[in-house]
């Protein structure tokens, strides 16, 4: 439940001095193991491989290119928690003149710009690439692909209440003058993107996409009655061929659903956030005849989400993923504990921002929105309110509710607060019974968590107050207590919506589009296009 019906809509930063030693211990420690902890993965052979070198400080999971030092982009910060003002999506005007190509840099810069444009899904493989042949046509497109990879394409006035992102200003041109002096114009190209796993995961990720479409995609499954083991003829025989396409592992000749075809509807359920039950049912069905170049769009706006981030996000952080609704604290690149979450249902959608959390309220009362009272409550009673722990505060129409703390508030026993126009936050529930779904979007728009006890106790390490043996005392009465984290124990928190994104293991995880912020994206990219191409002619 949520205590401010959405009025404006909109990586844990654990401070400097918290090392990622002592976040392990802690994690380790009985309280924290009630996380699900997440191993780091197994070193491959790719692993030793340098990585695409980023524009600022590189995060630890990604080893950098040696890079020209004139290769420079300005490092975005945080906006401080109490300013949550979206920052200007265009820089500021430098005096740097527009460079001269020479004739070597065109033609090579030419072939960059088509390779790049298409691996980094700015364009679809069916469109056409015009681009200019003189010196100062093809500096300008330069500088038009640098804005487009590296902060998106949206305008500031394409974004809507609820993506509460928003990319840095950003001007390409000082590097990019500076890398045509330099002639390291291709090292400039490479260090444009995104500098995070999650973004090479798609980036292979698309082009793995790219090539099950060029082969012909896959075949519709038909309807029909479930498909489990045990079962044989022609839809088997086409479930195979369907799994085999996304899935290396499976044979796709034979009609029988064996252990191993099991083991293969297993696997995609889990790639689509569905419950593995191993039996072909309509959910299972539905996903399965999502057409590739949905899937390819998927991932395609995924990317260009990516590019509203900072390009240096804090070592420790938590993240909440809103499509899949589950939350995942993070160190460094790396995730390092995860746990089920609820979010918002369409309609009371979770925005997407990033903020610092700095209080944990210990018993806190639910303050109930006056939309989710007059729709959901007032109607039920003076008599049902009081039997549920609620009190009505003030008189006429300014009167409002309030359910008390303790076991019976919709906060349950902790609300983590960070500031944000939205006026939502993360929490504890009393009805557990929630995440047992695999669809978990059902809240007003706030954040419920499922363990949110450890997560307390993780934030609170450094505060000789509230060690566990002290909150879980102030947890066996119903007072109020709202604890201020030290400036350095303070968190960032970022509320994000993935569909598509890679496992550790590189293989693409899709989740619904719930909010269809995916089509609408699409949709914003592609007017903006237009009026670009316009004013251009």
């Amino acid at each position: 439940m949520d205590e401010v019906k959405k009025v404006s809509r909109k990586k844990l930063v654990v401070a400097k001095g918290v090392a990622a030693l002592a976040l392990a211990s802690v994690i380790a420690q009985p309280a924290m193991a009630q996380f699900r902890l997440i191993p780091a993965p197994k070193p491959t052979p790719a692993a030793s491989q340098p990585a695409r070198a980023p524009q600022t400080q590189t995060p630890t999971a990604r080893p950098p290119q040696t890079q020209t030092p004139a290769v420079q982009v300005p490092k975005p910060t945080l906006a401080p928690p109490q300013v949550l003002t979206p920052a200007p999506m265009v820089a500021p005007v430098q005096m740097v003149p527009l460079p001269v190509l020479s004739g070597k840099q065109i033609a090579e810069l030419r072939q960059m710009l088509t390779d790049a444009g298409l691996s980094q899904g700015l364009r679809r493989m069916t469109s056409t690439v015009s681009l200019p042949t003189d010196s100062e046509g093809m500096a300008r497109a330069a500088l038009d692909y640098a804005r487009a990879v590296h902060s998106g394409r949206l305008d500031a006035s394409d974004f809507i209440n609820d993506w509460g992102l928003r990319p840095a200003a950003f001007d390409p041109l000082p590097g990019f003058a500076d890398a045509v002096k330099r002639d390291r114009i291709a090292a400039w190209v490479r260090a444009l993107p995104p500098p995070y796993a999650g973004y090479d995961g798609l980036e292979k990720g698309l082009v793995a996409y790219r090539a099950i479409l060029t082969s012909g995609g896959w075949p519709k499954l038909a309807p029909g009655p479930d498909l489990a083991k045990g079962a044989t003829g022609a839809r088997v025989k086409a479930l195979r061929k369907r799994l085999a396409a996304e899935d290396k592992q499976v044979s796709a000749s034979g009609d029988a659903f064996d252990q191993a075809l099991q083991d293969a509807v297993l696997r995609a359920q889990r790639r689509y956030g569905l419950r593995p039950t191993g039996v072909v049912s309509t959910g299972t069905l539905a996903a399965l005849n999502v057409p590739v170049e949905a899937r390819v769009r998927q991932i395609m706006a995924n990317m260009e989400r990516w590019r509203w981030l900072p390009q240096q996000l804090p070592a420790k952080r938590i993240q909440v993923n809103i499509a899949a609704a589950v939350m995942t604290v993070f160190e460094g690149d790396s995730p390092i504990a995860s746990m089920k979450a609820v979010t918002g249902r369409p309609g009371n959608e979770t925005p997407m921002l990033q903020s610092r959390i700095h209080s944990i309220v210990l018993n806190p009362p639910w303050n109930v929105p006056s939309g989710i009272a007059a729709k959901e409550l007032w109607p039920k009673g003076e008599a049902y309110l009081k039997a549920h722990g609620y009190r009505i505060i003030g008189t006429g129409p300014d009167r409002r509710l309030q359910q008390e703390s303790g076991s019976r508030s919709a906060l349950g026993r902790f609300k983590f607060d960070f500031d944000n126009p939205y006026a939502v936050y993360l929490h504890d529930t009393p009805v557990q019974s929630g995440f047992n779904s695999y669809s978990r979007l059902d809240s007003h728009g706030c954040v419920r968590l499922e363990k949110p006890g450890p997560l307390a106790e993780l934030l609170l390490k450094n505060d000789p107050e509230w060690q566990p043996e002290a909150i879980a005392a102030q947890l066996e009465g119903t007072k109020t207590v709202r604890v201020r984290l030290a400036d350095a124990d303070q968190v960032a928190v970022y509320l994000l919506y993935w569909t598509a994104f890679a496992g550790p293991d590189g293989t693409m995880n899709f989740r619904d589009d719930p909010y269809n912020w995916d089509k609408l994206l699409a949709e914003k990219i592609e007017a903006r296009a237009a009026v670009s191409a316009a004013t251009a002619s």
